[in-house]
């Protein structure tokens, strides 16, 4: 079992004793709305080329994906709901960890989220992340990719009640969230492994993105 796995087992655990029955499954109720839906995604899975980006970042300046692979052999694109989500957080730490054993292959490795650059640097200082954080205002790229989709009113009052706006994180009003997903890219734009999982609690194995470099 990978640390990471362990991380999250730990935090549903804690979170069983922490929140209502009544939040737990409305959360639940979620997950399994979005497993059902994920049958009539088109998200783009491997062999598929990624459309082109141009992307604000917390570098305070555009990532073009183009100039990317100028410089790296492939590119590793991990989306993530927002910093106000634990197992999101738990994942960009387990994999920041990576960070030197990727760039020694010669990659690079971005996360991406539809949330506002203030955020999105808070996370980074808070985490202490050692990889840019790239801005997808309104989840435009994470639906080009097929992996947007829109929260359910039914569980927006519950998010609500944790303290969480989705408009005072993202850079739009609208609550659109991308499902958790890895896509690691060739310098023909080319995607040679992808994970999407519309389980939030669950993540990517770390070790497979080093298999699949």
């Amino acid at each position: 079992m990978s640390k990471l796995k362990k991380q999250l087992e730990k935090l549903n655990a804690e979170l069983v004793k922490q929140l209502p029955k009544e939040i737990q499954n409305a959360f639940q109720r979620s997950i399994l709305d979005l497993k059902e839906k994920s049958l009539e995604w088109k998200f783009l899975k491997k062999g598929k080329k990624i459309p082109f980006f141009n992307l604000d970042s917390t570098l305070g300046k555009p990532i073009n994906s183009n100039k990317i692979f100028k410089e790296y052999d492939k590119l590793i694109l991990v989306f993530f709901r927002g910093s106000w989500c634990p197992y999101c957080n738990l994942e960009l730490k387990a994999l920041d960890e990576l960070i030197p054993l990727i760039k020694n292959k010669n990659s690079l490795l971005l996360g991406i989220s539809p949330q506002n650059i203030n955020q999105s640097l808070d996370i980074q200082k808070k985490l202490q992340l050692s990889f840019d954080i790239l801005i997808d205002k309104g989840n435009v790229y994470a639906s080009l990719l097929g992996i947007s989709f829109s929260v359910q009113d039914f569980v927006i009052p519950y998010y609500n009640q944790l303290g969480i706006y989705f408009s005072d994180y993202n850079e739009h009003s609208c609550n659109l969230l991308p499902i958790p997903a890895v896509f690691i890219i060739n310098k023909n734009h080319e995607i040679i492994y992808s994970y999407v999982n519309p389980d939030y609690t669950e993540r990517i194995n770390p070790e497979d993105i080093l298999l699949n470099l």
